[in-house]
């Protein structure tokens, strides 16, 4: 793979100094965009996601192959000073310090925002972890599953039994990450008009709480409040997809004419005169009986039928399709939506491409991720380590190369 990054961050360099999903994920959006970025991996096994999943080699595993492509993996033990000296000549060479410790533990080795900005006073510093540091759970550890508890998000994925239920996705990862991309890159934009870096922090649990309650806020937006939380049409329990007669379809009617349509080719016309479903408040205000009658409907017909019937209408519907699906998606392969490639070290691979398509500024996968600790004498080279001194370094375990 000897693509050179084309995005709009080609030439940013960014310290990542994070492990499994929250952290890579956001360094990967980055690295997607161009960025040059630096993993800094812990010695031993290195980022825990290595190992999970299927792998041809150990700590290759398909997750890590995916989510730490476009960067580079330099094995640092940051306990020892000669590890600690590399990394504070790195610093001033990047636009971006990126870490998920808790802040006691970052301070503990020598790297809060206020030592780093010593080294690199424009610095963008973030910092990702489980709750903010100016609050009474600011020492709590914290992962996705703990957060989509504390959130609300269990609650809402109940059991028909009541019982929570996490969301079998790593939902909090992912989407905090994705927000602490977008906030390092506020931050970037802000540089780049006063010259001037800045500490960032992106508490999962605040993050995700606001992401939450951005619709189910509901009636508690107002003081005194207008009625509880939770967004009727979201949290109904026949919000699902519907049994058609051979499988399950997702039909969405959302405008009034889609209803008016809905109720024509599903044979009950009757429904539009129906004081309960006539206008968007009535059906909101009754959606538990509207979601109801249209999973009878639904019931009648096939998926086909109802795919062309909802076409023929203009009723947005989609298919029910399992992960595996989506590798035979026929839109997906139109869109050119997988590229398929060969590592050096774990063969044949097919990786999704970046979603966002830019007109100027193309993202791209262009590096594949990084076997452990493979950049480590590229990376300390171009600080302008000389090959005894990197040499030294490896000898008393502050680096570590394979």
């Amino acid at each position: 793979m000897n693509d050179r990054p084309t995005g709009a961050l080609s030439g940013v360099r960014v310290i990542d100094v994070t492990t499994i999903v929250l952290g890579p994920y956001a360094t990967q959006l980055l690295g997607d965009l161009g960025a040059d970025v630096i993993k800094i991996e812990p010695p031993g096994a290195g980022d825990p996601i290595r190992h999970a999943g299927p792998k041809r080699n150990e700590g290759m595993g398909g997750i890590f192959l995916n989510i730490n492509r476009n960067k580079r993996s330099v094995v640092l033990d940051l306990k020892r000073d000669g590890a600690k000296e590399a990394l504070r000549r790195l610093v001033p060479t990047a636009a971006v310090f990126f870490h998920n410790m808790r802040p006691r533990a970052i301070k503990r080795l020598g790297f809060d925002y206020e030592a780093v900005s010593e080294l690199k006073p424009d610095i963008v510093y973030c910092g990702a972890y489980g709750y903010s540091e100016r609050g009474p759970y600011a020492d709590r550890p914290a992962y996705d599953d703990l957060i989509q508890g504390a959130s609300g998000l269990a609650v809402l994925g109940a059991d028909s039994d009541g019982a929570p239920r996490y969301t079998p996705t790593i939902l909090v990862d992912k989407l905090v990450g994705l927000v602490a991309s977008q906030a390092i890159l506020g931050a970037l934009y802000h540089r780049s008009r006063t010259g001037k870096g800045q500490k960032v922090e992106v508490p999962m649990f605040e993050t995700m709480a606001a992401f939450m309650l951005a619709e189910h806020i509901y009636g508690r937006a107002f003081e005194p409040s207008l009625g509880g939380t939770g967004y009727a049409r979201v949290v109904s329990p026949h919000r699902r997809p519907a049994r058609a007669r051979d499988g399950y379809i997702c039909i969405l009617p959302y405008t009034e004419a889609q209803w008016v349509a809905f109720f024509e080719i599903s044979g009950r016309p009757e429904l539009r005169s129906d004081p309960r479903f006539g206008d968007y408040a009535s059906r909101s205000g009754n959606i538990d009986a509207l979601y109801e009658t249209m999973g009878e409907a639904i019931a009648e017909k096939t998926v086909a039928e109802w795919a062309e019937l909802c076409d023929r209408a203009q009723i947005p519907w989609a298919p029910v399709n399992t992960l595996d699906d989506l590798f035979e998606d026929e839109h997906l392969r139109a869109v050119g939506f997988f590229r398929h490639s060969t590592h050096p070290s774990e063969g044949g691979m097919v990786l999704p491409e970046p979603p966002v398509r830019f007109s100027a500024t193309p993202a791209s996968i262009h590096r594949h991720a990084p076997r452990y600790g493979e950049h480590g004498a590229e990376v300390l080279e171009e600080l302008g380590y000389t090959e005894e001194e990197i040499g030294r370094l490896r000898e008393c375990g502050a680096l570590w190369m394979p």
